[in-house]
């Protein structure tokens, strides 16, 4: 979220801000009275229509991260959120938790800020504008609004809120009929076409309903809700139950390929090499004072010896993230070696990033360097972390070939399209130092896309916007064709998650017939199994082929000699 101030507007044209100069130097007044005098009758509030737009006045706090902002007596409140990454790679380490969100209070009267609490939550305002009800860490209190609370839990100031005494009884069966229609009535509210694409969604709702009856868990009426929304026929309608992927002990992994040999030991194939941008792709055998090479064998996890049967595999489960020995016997011979590795819970992160580097140094190959690559995994933070870790130097190499195979959607298609569709019309040529094109970021030569059926959603699009803009063609099989967007933003009453297909999208060139159909590439290649099995990568061999073909054509942008 980018940086915002806190406003206020003076309703009566009469009224000063408090923030400006007042008549006789007097501050702004605060009533000390509790409630208004039935004699005095009930106040009034005058709201002057004229010039209302030009009497809004920020607070004199400095710009940042604010939300909740909340009306309490003789001032207001607000949360105040850190500057975070969506990533959450600006953390200490990647197991840190998030830096803490603040409560803050201006004061009205003295015209400063007051720190209330410096773990907030959430937080409501009692009625008298005297209290704050706060959420912090995992409690619920009851705190004064103007002062920072004692830090006596037990005293006036700081009343924690007992919520062991609550019980709630459910009846799993009528919870279940109370989400089914809910369901219902949400998805007809907010798909993207009043009339549900002609679909009878009463009669749909109705003919699955008798299955409710047979519902015997959960996991059923997920199913049920999958199916009830499959009647639509459209992409991103999902059913998601709260909790469902887990936070236990993990299988301990190491971040290398590790294979029986003939002699019954088990050996280290391959070891991932570390992508130092990513703090989740971290190599354990990699990291310093290891010193463990392929070939060597693991004989040993913490003083266990290993099965030559099972491997190494049993004896790391439940160790992901925890300090754990490695007896190593080198294979060059030698004593046994011990090493302290930290295993991984997930090495997808460290795989990825080790798929992109083999398939640059292939372009870079059969390219003769001529090409860069690029692979965009998805079209959020991740895939617009990725792009820019290697932008800046594949982009300066004659031509650019940008893999959006298997990429998984999301929202940021349009700043990669307009990478791409940059023209340099300019150069910069600082002495002692590489020259750079002006735009920056600007593809020197042609530039090939490589698409497959599992490019989808904001990876439909962005094929689509290549094709539409014509950067350059489009190599590989037709992509998923899921155009019509959704927000998540509605849950069911135990938290789980529905989606509504809200947000249509019509795509020059094809209209809506993106959806459920997909974007047909200029080249079609398909990968066949037998392909995969033998290492070869179909698709991305055309897209060099083309690229080349297109540099012989249309040389590459260079900077000119110096006057």
């Amino acid at each position: 979220m980018e940086s915002s101030r806190p406003h206020l507007i003076t309703l009566a044209a009469t009224t000063p801000s408090p923030f400006g100069p007042q008549r006789h130097g007097r501050p702004f007044e605060v009533s000390d009275k509790e409630e208004t005098p039935d004699s005095e009758g009930t106040p009034t509030t005058r709201i002057d229509l004229d010039g209302l737009a030009d009497r809004i006045v920020p607070f004199p706090v400095e710009a940042a991260r604010y939300t909740n902002l909340r009306a309490a007596r003789d001032g207001v409140l607000w949360l105040r959120h850190p500057v975070t990454g969506v990533l959450g790679a600006s953390r200490a380490t990647p197991d840190d938790p998030d830096p803490k969100t603040e409560l803050e209070r201006y004061d009205l009267a003295q015209q400063r800020i007051e720190h209330l609490a410096a773990d907030a939550d959430h937080f409501e305002v009692s009625g008298d504008g005297k209290r704050v009800l706060l959420w912090t860490d995992g409690k619920l209190k009851v705190v004064p609004s103007d002062r920072r609370a004692s830090g006596d839990e037990d005293s006036d100031s700081n009343i924690t809120v007992d919520l062991g005494r609550v019980r709630q009884t459910v009846d799993p069966a009528a919870e279940w009929r109370q989400m089914y229609e809910e369901t219902g009535r949400i998805m007809r509210d907010n798909f993207w076409r009043p009339d549900m694409g002609g679909v009878d969604w009463d009669g749909v709702l109705d003919r699955y309903r008798p299955v409710l009856d047979r519902l015997a868990t959960h996991d059923d009426l997920v199913d049920l809700l999958w199916e009830v929304h499959g009647e639509l026929g459209t992409s991103h309608a999902y059913v998601t139950p709260y909790g469902s992927f887990g936070n236990g002990a993990r299988q301990g992994l190491l971040g290398a390929d590790i294979s029986r040999h003939q002699d019954g030991s088990w050996r280290i194939d391959r070891i991932l090499p570390s992508e130092t941008s990513d703090p989740q792709a971290r190599s354990p055998l990699a990291a310093p004072g290891v010193a463990v090479r392929a070939g060597d064998a693991i004989v040993a996890v913490g003083g266990h010896p290993v099965d030559p049967g099972t491997g190494p595999g049993p004896l790391l489960v439940g160790t992901a993230g925890k300090p754990i020995e490695l007896t190593i016997s080198p294979s060059g011979g030698g004593d046994p070696r011990h090493a302290v590795v930290v295993p991984l819970a997930d090495e997808e992160p460290l795989r990825y990033h080790a798929w992109v580097a083999d398939r640059r140094a292939y372009v870079h190959e059969k390219s003769g360097g001529r090409l860069g690559y690029l692979h965009v995994p998805d079209m959020q933070a991740p895939g617009w972390a990725q792009i820019h870790r290697d932008l800046r130097v594949e982009v300066a190499r004659e031509g650019l070939v940008v893999d959006v195979r298997e990429n998984r959607g999301g929202h940021t298609s349009q700043l990669v399209v307009e990478k791409l569709a940059r023209r340099i019309v300019g150069w910069d040529l600082p002495r002692g130092m590489q020259p750079e094109s002006y735009p920056r970021d600007a593809p020197r030569g042609p530039v090939v896309a490589v698409a497959n059926e599992f490019s989808g959603s904001d990876g439909d699009i962005v094929n689509a916007a290549i094709r539409a803009l014509g950067i350059g063609p489009v190599v590989g099989t037709r992509t998923w064709g899921g155009v019509i967007g959704i927000d998540s933003r509605y849950h069911l009453v135990d938290g789980t998650l529905i989606t509504q297909p809200k947000y249509a999208f019509w795509l020059e060139g094809y209209g809506w017939g993106v959806e459920n159909h997909g974007v047909d590439p200029d080249v079609e290649v398909v990968q066949r199994p037998q392909d995969h099995a033998a290492g070869r990568d179909a698709q991305l061999d055309e897209a060099i082929r083309i690229a080349l073909a297109a540099l012989e054509e249309n040389p590459p942008k260079t900077p000119p000699g110096l006057p």
